[in-house]
């Protein structure tokens, strides 16, 4: 594939099949971990380092493990573990180089294992036939757009705090309106690609 193909997959990543905003995968996170647009940004960072080493290492197990012992049933076991070692990985880091953030993340650092955008991402990869070299790009594209979603998403949540917002609406109902306009408004790229 050619230059022009890989920046197409990427830019669809991003925003045309927008994890978050147009596939809702990873739904968990995005609305538990953006409150802050530094927290945001800390999810967004370890999301995409797991979601980048997971696809590249769940390339190699599919296609030097399952597919040449025909252990292809055994794929979404597999990419589990390779992604629940990556996330304990992460969460050692965070915690020796951040605990600050490593606190503000809580609960929701160890639930990037059961994060169901890591996990489709990698058997999306898989079923769309991608190379290696498409598969790191299309990993980057998706990580990126998962991290422009959820630090936007803090950013609007930080400025609706101080806004003058019915009783009525405070808290989640204004944070799931804003989710939803912000998945109606990512429709508008729909024809980029």
């Amino acid at each position: 594939m050619d230059v022009k193909g890989l920046f197409v997959i990427l830019v669809s990543g991003i925003l045309v099949n927008n994890f978050v905003l147009s596939r809702f995968l990873g739904i968990c996170p995005f609305l538990g971990v953006s409150k802050q647009v530094e927290t945001a940004s800390g999810m967004g960072m370890a999301v995409t380092f797991v979601m980048t080493i997971a696809s590249i290492i769940t390339y190699f197990v599919q296609h030097a493990i399952l597919e040449p012992f025909h252990l292809e049933y055994l794929q979404t076991i597999a990419f589990i573990l390779v992604i629940a070692a990556l996330v304990q990985f992460v969460e050692m880091v965070i915690q020796k180089v951040s605990p600050t953030l490593y606190q503000a993340l809580g609960v929701y650092l160890p639930l990037i294992t059961t994060n169901c955008a890591v996990l489709g991402l990698t058997i999306l990869n898989i079923q769309s036939r991608f190379n290696l070299i498409e598969t790191i790009v299309n990993a980057i594209g998706a990580a990126v757009g998962f991290s422009l979603a959820i630090i936007l998403f803090a950013g609007i949540r930080e400025r609706l705090e101080i806004a003058d917002v019915p009783a009525i609406f405070k808290g989640f109902p204004v944070a799931l309106i804003t989710a939803s306009l912000m998945a109606i408004a990512f429709l508008g790229f729909a024809g980029l690609v």
